[in-house]
């Protein structure tokens, strides 16, 4: 089981989307669309997510994964996908950790 988890680490996160909507699951996808400052994770990361809540990626090196995910459930559950926005100024950033002094911009969209 150890040595699945390690090798699924390394997987793209588009990679596991395919797989996990080929299985039947539904599924979103987080983007990195925009980042200012002391950003966490680049532009163009990605964080897939399940319906139940699984996850396989990062948009912030874990400060605001937690949000991102709960998010993520809502847009699969509506199929309305929507921007996120997490800085220090905001006082949710701070709430759920991005206390990095950066801002990032998150796309969510669920999979067709």
């Amino acid at each position: 089981m150890e040595a699945n988890r390690a090798a699924n680490e390394h997987l793209d996160p588009l990679q596991v989307a395919e797989t996990w909507k080929g299985g039947g699951r539904n599924v979103a996808i987080a983007t990195v669309m925009e980042t200012w400052g002391s950003a966490p994770r680049p532009t163009g990361s990605q964080l897939v997510i399940d319906s139940e809540g699984n996850f396989h990626g990062s948009v912030s090196g874990g400060c605001v994964e937690g949000a991102v995910i709960t998010e993520a459930v809502d847009v699969i559950e509506t199929g309305e996908a929507r921007m996120l926005e997490f800085g220090v100024a905001d006082e949710t950033a701070w709430r759920v950790g991005l206390s990095c002094g950066g801002r990032i911009k998150v796309f969510v969209e669920r999979l067709g």
